[in-house]
């Protein structure tokens, strides 16, 4: 909302609080235009509910400059508000993952900075791509909402046909994200939400899934998320199996370099092995496991 201060009737103030008592789904961020430009006044503005000043007269750019920096707040915490309610929608159904969501972000983030550095490709990597990367990566799983708990939350290994059904929870989540980019097509962290969930399972070598697509073909975030979600898979305990070493696992990554997973996604994980290593020991999950409560997810290539 853009708004004088100076109106009959109501002023601007008057509206700022009008708009902030009204019960509403969603945050209204109120412009003010004033010649009323005192310390006192500004206070006095901000404390009835308004969000940014201009001050009269006023250039029509700085205008849009003020209404787009308004945009970019009010879209970080609708990105925020949905990231987190959907993470935690699929969280719910499988309680027993420990700390896979937070390892999964920052091993996702290690990965992205450090390919950054040196990456040959069409897709740009910078400080917003990373960002996206690390805030909707924990949605990778979001289909498994859509798995029934007689296989989600098995206490053993998958048969063949349980194995399929576990297999569709990528396309599950990625027509699930499919349904938000249909009313919001450009919000950049959805697409980016749903190349990740859609994706993560697909192989270098095209021989993963849903889609069986290879190469570059595979957005790129959602083959920095495949490496990172393996290596926590790896080096966590499942029911049917202890928890791999850092070095056991980091062999196997190093063994699947060019048919599982991107080359330079390899490259930079053997350049940043030590901090996957320093993020595992500070959100390990050794008490649980000791326990035995760590038995979600299977290591099936799921």
């Amino acid at each position: 909302v853009i708004s004088d201060w100076d109106m009959p009737h109501l002023n601007g103030l008057e509206l700022c609080q009008a708009v902030r008592r009204r019960s509403s789904s969603g945050y209204v961020y109120v412009i003010l235009l004033t010649s009323h430009d005192s310390s006192e006044e500004i206070v006095e503005g901000l404390s009835a509910g308004a969000d940014d000043f201009i001050v009269k007269p006023f250039h029509p750019a700085e205008l849009m400059a003020r209404v787009q920096a308004g945009e970019r707040v009010l879209a970080l915490e609708s990105r925020e508000m949905i990231i987190f309610a959907l993470a935690k929608l699929a969280e719910s159904r499988d309680p027993e993952t420990g700390h896979h969501l937070e390892r999964v972000q920052r091993y996702s983030r290690r990965l992205a900075e450090t390919l950054a550095e040196s990456y040959h490709g069409a897709e740009r990597i910078d400080a917003d791509f990373i960002r996206l990367v690390y805030q909707t990566s924990p949605l990778h799983d979001i289909g498994k909402v859509g798995i029934p708990d007689g296989i989600l939350l098995k206490p053993g290994r998958l048969t063949a046909e349980e194995y399929q059904i576990m297999k569709s929870h990528a396309s599950i989540g990625a027509e699930t994200l499919d349904a938000a980019l249909l009313n919001y097509p450009q919000a950049r962290f959805l697409q980016v939400a749903r190349d990740i969930a859609a994706s993560h399972h697909e192989r270098w070598d095209g021989k993963g899934y849903p889609k069986g697509i290879a190469g570059n073909q595979i957005p790129l975030s959602a083959r920095i998320v495949a490496l990172a979600d393996v290596y926590d898979a790896l080096t966590s305990r499942r029911v049917y199996k202890d928890a791999f070493t850092h070095e056991v696992a980091r062999d196997i990554i190093i063994a699947e370099k060019g048919t599982q997973f991107d080359p330079q996604v390899v490259d930079a994980f053997c350049r940043v092995e030590s901090d996957f290593l320093r993020i595992r020991q500070q959100l390990s999950d050794f008490i649980s496991e000791e326990s035995g409560s760590i038995a979600g997810g299977k290591l099936q290539s799921v």
